[in-house]
Formats: C-alpha cells, sequence, structure tokens
C-alpha cells in the first residue's frame, strides 16, 4: 500500500488544510515566524488530517469546519513532537534539526506552546463548531499528559502489565486518532451510530500505528539502514514486543527480566541482553500479530458506511499502518 495514492485522492483538501495551518501559525514576530515557516518544511505523514478528510468525506461531504479541525489536529500533534523532543534530548527529527537544536529547549516548549494554543483558536473560530469538538480536543490535551506520566513512572518500577501498555498508548497516540476521526465526523453530522463508529475506528487505528512503532524499535534491520532503534530500551519502556515476549513466563522468571529493563539507564549493556530475549521469545512476531487484530478490529468497525471510495481509503489506510517500514 502506497500511501502516496490517497494523498493524490485528497489533494485538494490537504492543500485546504495546509493553508488551514499557515494561517493559524502566522506571526509577527520574527523568529517565531522564521521557525514556523521552516518547520512546515517538512510537514510528515500528515496520518491525522487524512483520517479526518477520509471519516468526514466516508460520512458525508468535506466542509470548512472539516479542515479547520483536520489543521487542529495537526497542529495538537506538532506541538507534542516539540515538547518530546525536550525531555527525550532529541537533536532530530524527520531528517531535520528540531528546534531544540536550532535555537535551545526553551524556544522549543514556548514554540510548541504557541503551535497549542493555535490548534485552539482554529478550533474555537470555526464558525460552525459543536462544543463536543471544543471537548475532545480539551481532554486530548489532558490524556497526552497523562500518557507521558503513567509511562515516567511505569518506566521506574518496571511493572508495566498489558492494561497499562494499551491505557499509555491510548493516551499518547490513539486518542489524538479518535479526535481527528470524531470532529470530523461531527462536522458532516451523520447519524450517531456512524460517529460512534468512527471514533472506534480510529481508536483502534491508532493502537496498532503505536504497536508499529514499537515494533520498529526491535528491528536490526534499521539500525543497519541507520534508522535510531533501541530508544525504548534506553529509556526502560516495556512495549508490546517485550511484554508478549514476557507471556508463558513464571513471575520469577519474568520479574529478572523487568530487573534488568529498571537498570538499563546505569548499565546499558542489559538493554542487549532484553532485546535478545524478546527476539528469542518471538516477541515481535507476536507483537506483529496484536497489531493486525487492532487492524482488523478497526477495518470492522466501517462495515456501518455506504460504499464509497472514501471507505475504500480508510481501509487503505488502516493497512498502511501496518504495512509501513518506517
Amino acid at each position: 500500500m502506497d500511501i502516496r495514492e490517497i494523498k493524490i485522492f485528497l489533494a485538494s483538501q490537504l492543500e485546504e488544510v495546509e493553508a488551514q495551518i499557515d494561517a493559524a501559525l502566522r506571526s509577527d514576530i520574527a523568529l517565531l515566524d522564521a521557525t514556523n515557516r521552516l518547520l512546515r518544511e517538512h510537514p510528515g505523514k500528515m496520518m491525522r488530517p487524512m483520517l479526518s478528510l477520509l471519516v468526514a468525506g466516508a460520512c458525508g461531504e468535506v466542509n470548512n469546519a472539516t479542515c479547520r479541525y483536520a489543521a487542529a489536529t495537526e497542529l495538537l500533534h506538532n506541538a507534542t513532537l516539540m515538547h518530546d523532543d525536550v525531555v527525550d534530548e532529541a537533536r532530530e527529527r524527520r531528517g531535520q534539526p528540531t528546534v531544540s537544536a536550532l535555537l535551545n529547549n526553551s524556544a522549543a516548549v514556548l514554540v510548541g506552546d504557541y503551535w497549542l494554543v493555535r490548534c485552539m483558536i482554529t478550533v474555537l473560530d470555526t464558525p460552525s463548531k459543536d462544543n463536543r469538538v471544543l471537548r475532545l480536543y480539551a481532554q486530548t490535551l489532558g490524556a497526552l499528559a497523562q500518557g507521558e506520566l503513567l509511562q515516567m513512572q511505569k518506566a521506574q518500577s518496571g511493572d508495566t502489565t498489558q492494561e497499562d501498555y494499551l491505557r499509555i498508548v491510548y493516551c499518547k497516540t490513539a486518542s489524538l486518532f479518535e479526535t481527528a476521526a470524531l470532529s470530523a465526523a461531527i462536522s458532516v453530522a451523520p447519524p450517531e451510530d456512524t460517529i460512534v463508529s468512527m471514533g472506534a475506528f480510529a481508536r483502534n487505528l491508532g493502537i496498532a500505528f503505536q504497536i508499529k512503532d514499537d515494533i520498529f524499535d526491535y528491528r536490526e534491520d534499521l539500525a543497519a539502514l541507520g534508522k535510531p532503534v533501541g530508544i525504548d530500551l534506553k529509556e526502560q519502556k516495556i512495549t508490546q514486543p517485550l511484554l508478549c515476549a514476557l507471556e508463558g513466563l513464571s513471575p520469577e522468571e519474568a520479574s529478572v527480566i523487568r530487573d534488568k529493563v529498571t537498570r538499563i539507564a546505569d548499565h546499558p549493556d542489559l538493554a542487549r541482553e532484553v532485546k535478545t530475549f524478546v527476539h528469542a521469545r518471538k516477541g515481535v512476531e507476536k507483537a506483529t500479530d496484536v497489531m493486525a487484530d487492532f487492524i482488523q478490529k478497526a477495518i470492522d468497525c466501517l462495515s456501518c458506511l455506504p460504499e464509497s471510495a472514501s471507505k475504500q481509503y480508510l481501509k487503505q489506510l488502516a493497512l498502511f499502518v501496518g504495512e509501513r517500514n518506517w
């Protein structure tokens, strides 16, 4: 599946979303404006706006509110990336220097804050806005913060369960996918059960998307290509591949592995031992199966929709999440 086919299908609508983003970010402060324009030169996959536009197209007819909500979602997503880069001390993203690297951490936080504010103003200034949409974005902001803090807590304790992991994944990733889809569906006013189904589609898709990212962290072939891997273990995060590898072990055996994870910060060589354990226990393969289950759950949610090109591309978007190589 080539995501470029979806982008071609949505080309004119994506242009409108891009225009909304650029308009939202415009500033008379030269440093801020120049930084924003530099960031906009490398917009990334635009997964969330594509999701919004396809959901609206499958449920009704894309309109100005749809495009504004899609723009707001992308503003929020990128704001969180800037904040993440500060927390992770990242020097590069999408092959380009981060704001932290270009300026400093303080500037990155402030620019991220500006994008957050512009996200909320974009929603508030939508003429036909529904108060449910504003609540969605506010709830997502809370979920993002809670997810980061829960992940930090579990990285210290090493006792992440499958339930903990899915909560973290929902908060950090799937909640924004869900908001992208729900706000788009609300913008075209289909039956309420259709709106609910679109939220479920996006929630399952977002979980699958994050599991795929967590699988990448264990891909040795990506390391050979110069891609950053092993970051999750370095940060003592227990993700789906490791959780799958721990299945079937006695509590005592699992405790040994979990203890190694909690000591990686002081003993980096333990990361290699844990990674070897995961591969020996087929953790990556099992995690891939878990991801595939969520993708199928997402696709099943599309059954309520009438046949259309947008519906078919939603299915293709879900398949792309599982097939993507980075």
